[in-house]
């Protein structure tokens, strides 16, 4: 998967990209990445890349001219065109189901807007999709394009030493996790829950199952009525006289 990420400041990605998985996952190949600075595509010496809105208002807007030519250069590259993303609160939400829709894309060139965002004859020519990352507001899209592109490299085969890992997170089944553990089996008076210690898969999975139930009852309930939870073992932890049901309680 490539990345052509637009910025004024290709620099935020520096660390991002030279650290963990990410660094592993450019070393292997499973995915690209292209810095693209909006500055470098000013047209005056000064290199203005924002100007003041029409109408009137606080704040500044990029320009459309050197944005315009910033995308002419990353349509021109070779390879599959890319789908254009807009990152701006006024987006589409980021969820799970996206980052899958999305993963399958082979090329994602990301526009990340600064101060009052881009202006909007850029996007009507060139964009396909605007995401917001939530109901909230940064400095820039910098933060939602590294948010965006985590979420989506830990679905590309072979990111992740266990490819399991990204079935049982929050979200991948419509639960959030519950808790997890790990040794010591005792800290600070705190014991491990007796059925993950059993070395009994199926209790520690029914055990684990009912402690995301429990988790996105309490955190998040209105998931719980989310079409893909209609596995007869949800089901059951949602009786009434169910473990999960009497722990609540």
């Amino acid at each position: 998967m490539r990345f052509d990420i637009l910025t004024l400041f290709p620099g935020i990605f520096a660390s991002f990209l030279s650290e963990s998985l990410l660094a592993k996952g450019l070393a292997k190949g499973l995915l690209s990445v292209n810095l693209v600075d909006i500055r470098d595509f000013c047209l005056d010496r000064r290199r203005a890349a924002d100007d003041r809105p029409y109408g009137g208002g606080p704040g500044m807007v990029l320009k459309p001219e050197p944005l315009a030519l910033a995308l002419d250069s990353v349509l021109a590259a070779p390879g599959p065109r890319p789908l254009i993303v807009h990152l701006t609160p006024s987006g589409r939400l980021l969820n799970q189901a996206l980052v899958r829709e999305l993963a399958g894309r082979p090329r994602l060139a990301l526009i990340c807007g600064r101060y009052e965002g881009i202006d909007q004859r850029v996007f009507d020519v060139y964009g396909d999709l605007e995401i917001s990352v939530g109901d909230y507001v940064v400095n820039g899209g910098e933060v939602p394009a590294m948010l965006l592109i985590e979420a989506l490299v830990r679905l590309i085969p072979g990111f992740l030493g266990h490819e399991e890992s990204s079935l049982d997170e929050s979200h991948s089944r419509g639960l959030l996790e519950g808790p997890i553990y790990t040794r010591p089996r005792v800290w600070r008076g705190r014991e491990v829950p007796g059925l993950l210690l059993t070395g009994h898969h199926a209790q520690a999975a029914a055990f684990r199952l009912a402690e995301a139930v429990a988790k996105t009852k309490a955190v998040r309930p209105e998931l719980l009525d989310d079409p893909r939870l209609t596995d007869a073992t949800v089901e059951f932890f949602r009786r009434p006289g169910s473990p999960l049901k009497s722990r609540q309680d």
